[in-house]
């Protein structure tokens, strides 16, 4: 059987062996001739030309006649009427842009081809209570709110409502009484919230320190309640070593006697609400002399706080100097306070980022303009100069610090180029021995995009500063009212402070303005983590020694609105500035290149 198997097998290799040899392949043969041509497919459609940023013209601009006017500006679509504080007359002006056309100005720094119209008066007085000087406003369909602090420093502030914004005709309808000091005001984007940060500063003397808090006030059907509810920091009292740990910043001076009156402190008196920016479900509200972030869900009313930490010089340009020349130097020991004012924010994938101007702003309260040395000294003013008596202030310059042998500080002071630069006393010395480590200066002559969890995801470095000295040279780190050249080295620099985003295409921008050396500096965020500079404006003339009545151009942007072009009178795109310094109202067209 075994043999039988064995011949099956030979039997089978062999057909399979002559199998194989059959299937081999032979020569290719030759290549047949080439067959015509098909016809031509249909032409494609022409490509796009790839965006290379936007460019920013001045196509309209108002004045306002007085110092220190345009502070806020609010658009209302619906009228094409810009609305504007005027701090000076203490009314809302109105500003037609309807016409507007995207004609840039032949001479935009002298030329007002808009004309202020009606104003709105406020009242002097609610329910009895003597009103100060509006601080903010904001709009959202039919309504105008406006922010008004009480003229007695202990009193609460209102938010006055008016309606018939849409006919340009605005009219009184109630008063809500907010917190104490309401500094900025705004809508949530469905309209169905104010938001109010009532800021609650000290008094001259100190002696006097209302809480900070958040004002909510809710709108149904285009009316808000006749109450606010507020939202305070109480429950943060016990929590100060925390929120320092997180890079917040607490000066005050508590434990000294100040006319009569021992001084103490809690963290409610201290945090100070600056600016809101706000979805439908969250407000980011910034406490800029504490550098923090205060994190409110509308939907729970609760509250948190986020230390913003501190930025490292080291290794970027800063100018400390103000020596008539650009004076760039790289510092260890030194960081800025990033103390924003203006806060905004978008989403990308879905996630919301935050942006910052990073202002900075020293704490500096007076007990009298007009008083003795000998009083000022019975009063427990902690300095006298000129007749003015100092209740307090944490700004020093770096040679004043008693350095800690050894420390980045101590090579600081030896190099001399920042000696006075301006900085905090109340940050540096870690132990507490008086004797300080390192020195912190007051805001971050930048802007930083934060994420949700209060990490940086880019800041524009020394940009601002880079940049503004090749331009103008010596004349950087300009004066706000004033052109003196390179006279805010020593101070905050640029001073970041305005700042809005917008889209134009499908790219998001944003757009920071700087109180002190004016313009607008322009960044492309669409992507975050991959932010870049594209443009810088600045409709300025900074012929030395020329002042505000010159007629020098606009002055202190402090407020940023961006109009996407389905609300734009042009069609276009638009940025809309209030220019407090200068009282001046501009509107810019943006342009994609």
């Amino acid at each position: 059987m075994k043999a039988s198997m064995f011949k099956t097998s030979l039997l089978a290799l062999a057909v399979v062996g002559l199998l194989t040899g059959c299937s081999l392949d032979g020569d290719d043969g030759a290549d047949g001739s080439q067959g015509p041509q098909g016809e031509a497919g249909p032409v494609g459609a022409d490509g796009q030309d790839a965006t290379r940023g936007i460019e920013l013209a001045v196509i309209g601009r108002a004045s306002l006649e007085a110092e220190g006017a345009a502070e806020i500006v609010q658009y209302d679509v619906a009228s094409g009427m810009v609305y504007v504080t005027n701090s000076d007359s203490n009314t809302v002006a109105l500003v037609d842009i309807s016409d507007l056309s995207d004609a840039p100005l032949d001479s935009p720094i002298t030329d007002l081809n808009l004309t202020v119209g009606s104003e709105v008066t406020l009242p002097t007085e609610v329910d009895g209570v003597a009103l100060d000087g509006l601080t903010s406003i904001a709009l959202s369909g039919d309504l105008l709110a406006v922010a008004v602090p009480a003229d007695a420093k202990a009193d609460n502030g209102f938010v006055l409502f008016y309606t018939g914004v849409s006919a340009s005709a605005p009219t009184l309808l109630k008063a809500v009484e907010v917190g104490n000091l309401p500094d900025m005001v705004t809508f949530t984007p469905d309209g169905s919230k104010v938001l109010v940060a009532n800021e609650g500063e000290p008094g001259g003397d100190y002696t006097v320190d209302p809480e900070g808090s958040v004002a909510v006030i809710d709108v149904t059907d285009g009316v808000p309640a006749d109450e606010a509810t507020l939202l305070d920091f109480t429950d943060f009292n016990g929590q100060k070593a925390e929120l320092m740990a997180m890079g917040m910043h607490f000066p005050n001076p508590a434990g000294r006697t100040i006319n009569g009156v021992t001084i103490t402190t809690s963290v409610a008196q201290d945090l100070e609400p600056e600016y809101i920016t706000a979805s439908n479900e969250m407000a980011y509200v910034t406490l800029q002399e504490n550098n923090g972030v205060a994190v409110i869900d509308l939907n729970t009313m609760t509250m948190d706080i986020v230390g913003l930490g501190f930025k490292n010089w080291a290794g970027l340009n800063i100018d400390v100097q103000e020596d008539g020349e650009v004076s760039f130097g790289q510092y260890e020991g030194l960081y800025g306070v990033y103390m924003p004012d203006t806060i905004a924010m978008f989403s990308w994938k879905g996630a919301d980022f935050l942006l910052t101007a990073n202002e900075g702003d020293a704490r500096e309260y007076f007990i009298s303009e007009d008083m003795s040395e000998t009083d000022c000294t019975a009063a427990g003013g902690q300095d006298w100069d000129d007749r003015e008596c100092l209740a307090y202030t944490e700004e020093v310059k770096i040679k004043a610090l008693d350095a800690e042998p050894g420390s980045a500080l101590e090579m600081l002071q030896m190099n001399g180029e920042a000696d006075d630069l301006r900085v905090t006393n109340a940050l540096g010395d870690a132990d507490g021995n008086g004797l300080y480590d390192a020195a912190y200066s007051y805001g971050a002559r930048s802007f930083t995009i934060w994420d949700q969890n209060g990490l940086v995801v880019f800041d524009s470095g020394d940009d601002f500063e880079r940049i503004t000295a090749s331009l103008y040279g010596s004349a950087f780190n300009n004066g706000d009212d004033e052109n003196e050249g390179d006279s805010r080295s020593e101070n905050k620099g640029p001073e970041p402070e305005a700042l809005t985003v917008g889209q134009v295409g499908e790219r998001t921008y944003a757009f920071i303005g700087l109180e002190r050396m004016g313009g607008i500096f322009v960044y492309d965020i669409t992507n975050p983590y991959d932010a870049s500079f594209v443009e810088y404006i600045n409709n300025r003339d900074v012929t030395e020694g020329l002042v505000v009545g010159d007629a020098i151009g606009d002055l202190a942007p402090e407020s940023l609105l961006f109009v996407a072009a389905d609300e734009s009178p042009t069609g276009a795109p638009a940025l809309i500035v209030g220019n407090e310094v200068s009282g001046t109202v501009a509107v810019y067209s943006i342009t994609q290149k």
